[in-house]
């Protein structure tokens, strides 16, 4: 057969967006935040995922969306966190908060990593 099977273009996406992951998480820690959980997923299907969840040093949870860009001609990461995105995260957090005994301070970051650097938008949308 002549053809690339189907997945190879999604474990070569995989690849890319784990390596995203890495970059942030290392900014993020050279920042001093805490890594609490990475990659956290809702149980079934139609739920969400969680890029990083972090604990900042003031004690907030951070529940971090990483997004990867190669250019800025679409507008950056806080464009691309639109709201059925925001909401799935929201319901993911909601789900990890549920195994919390005393509920601390939250906040939904968006990080973006781009050839140039990575840009934190803390506080980037809310869970309403």
């Amino acid at each position: 057969m002549g053809f690339l099977p189907n997945n190879t273009k999604q474990a070569s996406t995989k690849k890319v967006g784990d390596a995203a992951e890495d970059e942030a998480l290392l900014f993020l820690q050279q920042q001093g935040l805490r890594l609490v959980c990475r990659n956290y997923r809702t149980p079934g299907r139609g739920g969400g995922e969680i890029d990083l969840i972090m604990r900042d040093p003031d004690g907030t949870l951070v529940f971090v969306e990483v997004r990867r860009r190669t250019s800025s001609l679409y507008g950056g990461a806080a464009a691309s966190v639109g709201r059925t995105k925001q909401r799935r995260v929201v319901f993911a957090a909601q789900h990890y908060l549920l195994q919390v005994k005393t509920l601390p301070p939250c906040r939904f970051d968006v990080l973006e990593v781009t050839p140039a650097g990575c840009q934190w938008l803390r506080a980037a949308f809310d869970a309403q």
